[in-house]
């Protein structure tokens, strides 16, 4: 989706600008303040995301009003929702697409952002401590924003792994930094620790309220074309190298998939026509309905009494012919495409009917 020019469009562009700034600031080695800054500039990035979200679907009904129907004003301006009500208020709309764990991670980071409001950090003492919750409040952003806004808005930026200039620390090393930390640090750390010990085990092992990973060297066997980081899968692993990870650090084993699991995340027709309903309404959409689309934009074959090479010419950005139940499934964004394609009225019911009825084809590409 790509909006129009307008205060919408300028408020998104205001809070992309500002997570854009974030990355860039914590990835520069020498950059002073570089913790508070993007803790401070991720705040303001999920806030104005909200404003603009709120502005396209209530209009400035984000802003106080006193008793008597005016806005409130600060510094002569119209006072919006902080963060924290932003959160509240969007919380109240359905399907909002708000886990826990991104809800927790956000509450992190207000009271964060209100601590360093009143402390002055000589050196980035914290910033090895919630390197994980940093990470995970930028990859929930751009979740949240390409689900608010269509995938045209993705950021494709993220915090890069900094380079050391250490192999390792001893621990004469790691303890001579502890006592280095400042009284206002330890307040903070302080701050983190009871915040993490507060939220429930499920909603902490999650990797949507803080990124957990584990740096083990790669030092023989390796493809020469392979990535120099790669995920472990828990699964994968042996007993015995389950017992060995465990000893240095406990892996996070949630949203673990199964190298044998097929069709992860797929969409029955079913399951895609229910999906529509409950976000625009009952009756909004029904199998018909699929029917016209996926036939008119060409993204499987109308029927499957065809051909066996034919049966199997779909298009697989959004959809695949599962051959071990003789059926259609389709993906997530074949879903987001029909979504997309309702809420900015780029095609209307009565028009894929009618096109359905006359046998026309469409270019999907001019849609998506």
């Amino acid at each position: 989706m790509r909006l129009r020019e307008g205060k919408t469009k300028n408020i998104l562009k205001s809070s992309i600008e500002s997570a854009l700034l974030a990355v860039e600031i914590y990835n520069r080695p020498r950059a002073p303040f570089k913790i508070e800054n993007y803790i401070s500039l991720m705040t303001m990035a999920w806030m104005r995301l909200f404003h603009a979200y709120f502005n396209k679907k209530i209009g400035e009904k984000y802003y106080y009003k006193e008793k008597n129907g005016k806005y409130k004003l600060h510094d002569g301006e119209k006072k919006a929702w902080e963060l924290g009500t932003c959160l509240k208020e969007f919380k109240k709309l359905k399907n909002n697409g708000l886990k826990p764990p991104v809800e927790e991670n956000i509450k992190l980071f207000i009271g964060l952002r209100n601590k360093i409001e009143h402390r002055h950090i000589d050196k980035d003492e914290i910033g090895i401590h919630i390197f994980g919750e940093c990470q995970a409040l930028l990859y929930n952003y751009e979740d949240m924003l390409v689900k608010l806004f269509g995938e045209g808005y993705a950021l494709n930026e993220s915090l890069a792994f900094s380079l050391q200039f250490s192999k390792a620390k001893n621990a004469e090393l790691d303890e001579a930094n502890k006592k280095m930390i400042s009284s206002n640090s330890k307040e903070l750390l302080e701050y983190i620790l009871n915040y993490r010990n507060k939220v429930s085990q499920e909603i902490y092992d999650s990797q949507e309220f803080s990124i957990k990973l584990m740096q083990i060297p790669r030092i023989a066997n390796s493809d020469r074309a392979d990535a120099a980081i790669q995920f472990v899968k828990w699964d994968a692993l042996s007993e015995e190298d389950k017992k060995n990870y465990e000893q240095v650090v406990a892996l996070v084993k949630e949203k673990v998939v199964r190298a044998e699991a097929i069709n992860v995340g797929s969409l029955k027709p079913k399951m895609v026509v229910d999906q529509i309903n409950d976000e625009f309404g009952p009756d909004t959409f029904n199998m018909h309905d699929l029917i016209c689309l996926y036939t008119i934009f060409k993204i499987r074959p109308k029927n499957k009494d065809q051909e066996s090479l034919e049966i199997i010419n779909t298009n697989t950005k959004y959809c695949h012919y599962d051959e071990l139940h003789k059926d259609y499934i389709y993906k997530e964004s074949w879903l987001n495409f029909i979504k997309n394609l309702i809420k900015n009225n780029k095609l209307l019911k009565k028009d894929w009917k009618e096109k359905y009825r006359t046998n026309e084809t469409l270019d999907i590409s001019k849609y998506e």
